[in-house]
């Protein structure tokens, strides 16, 4: 078996990484499952006429709780300009509202009651699991959720 060291940062502190020849190729294998299944996902956004930023940032977004605009470029790894052009289509369709946040010069994003019933859409349609898994044992569901779950915690999600 070949393993090969990397060295990765978190918070500025370097760990290392073990990848192993089955590592890589599982990753492929879920990176693949994930690309195949991305049609199907991007065609039921289309139904609400979604981008997927726009999709994945009312994802992001909690009913209860606004959302600075710098929160959510840091949870789409994406800069803040970018945040920027998504919020402004979403708020051109009625789906999301900018309010002052604890600092007036902080602008957050909020739900409006139609973006709430459109992020359920969203919230439902990622939720849906390709048929390749849809179509696995419960046994063998369970087995790659519960793998899974260990292979998501250490990532602090």
């Amino acid at each position: 078996m070949q393993t090969i060291h990397a060295l990765t940062y978190h918070h500025d502190v370097p760990t290392v990484t073990r990848s192993t020849a089955t590592a890589r190729e599982a990753w492929e294998l879920l990176f693949e499952l994930s690309l195949a299944n991305r049609a199907r996902l991007i065609a039921s956004l289309e139904e609400v006429d979604l981008t997927f930023p726009q999709a994945h940032a009312l994802r992001l977004l909690d009913p209860d709780r606004p959302l600075s605009m710098s929160e959510i470029a840091e949870r789409l790894v994406c800069d803040a300009s970018n945040v920027t052009g998504i919020a402004d289509r979403l708020e051109a369709r009625g789906l999301v509202e900018r309010r002052a946040g604890h600092d007036r010069r902080v602008k957050a994003l909020a739900l409006t009651p139609k973006g709430v019933e459109v992020r359920r859409h969203v919230i439902e349609s990622m939720r849906r699991p390709p048929e390749a898994i849809a179509a696995l044992s419960q046994e063998d569901q369970r087995a790659l959720r519960d793998i899974l779950r260990r292979a998501v915690k250490p990532a602090g999600r």
